[in-house]
């Protein structure tokens, strides 16, 4: 079996088919997984305005870019807020939070950290 080299995806018609579910209407927060290997992830969220995700913590590095929208992120020590079209990466180990003070589209890519030597 033959290792696919490239992956692409039309975020527009990804996001514009999340927002006319059924999850999306009831006011669900709505993802989609575009990549899933044992070191990444790469998962399309919509968000609706006045969510709040509490407390979560995760093992690998985050990294949060913003396709539409805003959302403001808060770790221990500091909050920024992420307009459409930025990009912040997080650490492993860092406790975060975020809030959206409207409807925002956000990528999430989420690595092991574990890096390969190239070729490998």
């Amino acid at each position: 079996m033959e290792k696919e080299t490239l992956c692409t995806f039309d975020l527009p018609t990804l996001i514009e088919k999340m927002k006319h579910s059924q999850s999306w209407a009831k006011g669900e927060v709505n993802a989609m997984i575009l990549l899933k290997k044992p070191d990444k992830q790469i998962i399309l969220t919509a968000l609706h305005e006045g969510t709040e995700i509490q407390s979560f913590q995760s093992n690998d590095s985050i990294t949060f870019q913003i396709i539409e929208g805003k959302v403001k992120l808060h770790t221990q020590k500091e909050s920024v807020i992420l307009d459409q079209g930025q990009l912040l990466t997080i650490h492993e180990n860092t406790n975060y939070s975020l809030t959206t003070k409207e409807e925002t589209v956000l990528l999430l890519t989420i690595a092991n950290g574990t890096l390969q030597p190239a070729g490998t």
